[in-house]
């Protein structure tokens, strides 16, 4: 674990509304590249290709946020593959 916080510069990134087996289709497919040891990341906007060591780091998170106001929740589930080089 880093002891101290080191400047993040982002990649890649997207996010768009898709149903769950649109989300479904595009994990598999990723799967099959982390298997495979290269990711390729693809958007509109950008591209990224990324290769994944043997034995990464794998987080699975699940947050519930309230809003004060609201009181309404949101929920994230998120998927974390992380690595040193």
């Amino acid at each position: 674990m880093w002891s101290h916080r080191l400047p993040e510069e982002e990649l890649f990134k997207t996010e768009e509304r898709r149903d769950r087996a649109q989300i479904a289709e595009t994990l598999v497919a990723a799967a099959e590249q982390i298997t495979d040891g290269t990711v390729h990341l693809e958007s509109q906007a950008e591209e990224q290709r990324v290769t994944i060591p043997e034995n990464p780091t794998f987080e699975v998170e699940l947050e519930r946020l309230t809003d004060s106001e609201t009181g309404e929740q949101r929920y994230e589930l998120e998927y974390e593959i992380r690595w040193t080089e």
